[in-house]
């Protein structure tokens, strides 16, 4: 499974390093994804899932229900 947030659809992006001598290379920019374990609200299943950790903050403020439901997702 790739590094993408399950809900938000978040994933990395491309940037540039710079040297001292302002040289640039290209390198990736990853987002932060952590996986956590909820339960699903319908089934009450415990799945592992892959989220960001704007959305895990968002989960613990709002609950796991209104976070699918703002961002059309399911689990």
């Amino acid at each position: 499974m790739s590094r993408q947030c399950q809900i938000s659809k978040k994933k990395g992006r491309s940037a540039n390093n710079v040297s001292h001598s302002k040289r640039r290379t290209k390198r990736r920019q990853e987002a932060n994804i952590q996986t956590i374990r909820v339960a699903d609200p319908i089934t009450g299943v415990i799945k592992k899932i892959k989220v960001c950790t704007r959305v895990l903050k968002t989960i613990t403020r709002k609950g796991l229900k209104s976070v699918l439901k703002k961002n059309n997702a399911t689990i």
